[in-house]
């Protein structure tokens, strides 16, 4: 089983897309390789394949976190299953991940929702479909400093607070004082639920 992430920058032609490409496209580079695993297409639409279901979410939120901190945001679905076929682009690629994903991707603006996932078992989807639309009530207003902080964190995840304060030039008590106003320590329950979850599921 894999993961496939489908996205694209909500109002991005209310921006020029050197604010959000070049970011965007870093932080992709550290999660796969492009264009097999991952690719921006259509200008604002993006893909990208997580070998390892458990980390599909974290990903999901590293976007999420980017863009939110140059106030952008995205739309994303997150389907699992199988890759039947790898072209040398994923957007050539096929497989019943990529079909689950394009589908819920497909539902999300009529649904006015950001994150959703598809793994086909539907008790397990709505379960963890709830627990996201409760969690967007707050990271769809994440303030850019806050979601500085949630990138930086979810990618040092073994630093200390005054660890991040210095690459933040901030220090330890403002650290606290952003990962209290981001409810940061409720995304990593989240993740950490989804992940025991996700492990059990057979799609």
């Amino acid at each position: 089983m894999i993961s496939i992430i489908t996205g694209d920058i909500i109002n991005s032609r209310k921006t020029t897309s050197t604010e959000w490409i070049l970011g965007l496209k870093q932080l992709l580079n550290t999660l796969g390789n492009n264009p097999e695993q991952w690719e921006i297409y259509r200008g604002d639409e993006f893909q990208l394949e997580v070998a390892t279901p458990t980390e599909a979410l974290h990903h999901a939120l590293l976007i999420k976190a980017y863009l939110k901190s140059i106030k952008l945001d995205a739309r994303m679905s997150i389907g699992f299953g199988e890759k039947n076929y790898a072209a040398k682009k994923i957007s050539e690629s096929n497989g019943s991940a990529f079909i689950r994903s394009g589908e819920l991707f497909d539902t999300l603006k009529k649904q006015k929702n950001n994150l959703a996932i598809n793994t086909s078992v539907i008790d397990f989807d709505e379960e963890i479909n709830l627990m996201l639309r409760l969690g967007l009530t707050f990271m769809d207003n994440w303030l850019a400093q806050s979601a500085e902080l949630v990138l930086i964190t979810l990618q040092n995840p073994t630093l200390s607070q005054d660890e991040i304060g210095q690459l933040l030039n901030i220090n330890q008590a403002a650290v606290s004082r952003r990962r209290s106003r981001a409810k940061f320590d409720l995304v990593l329950e989240l993740d950490d639920y989804f992940r025991k979850k996700i492990k059990n599921i057979t799609v």
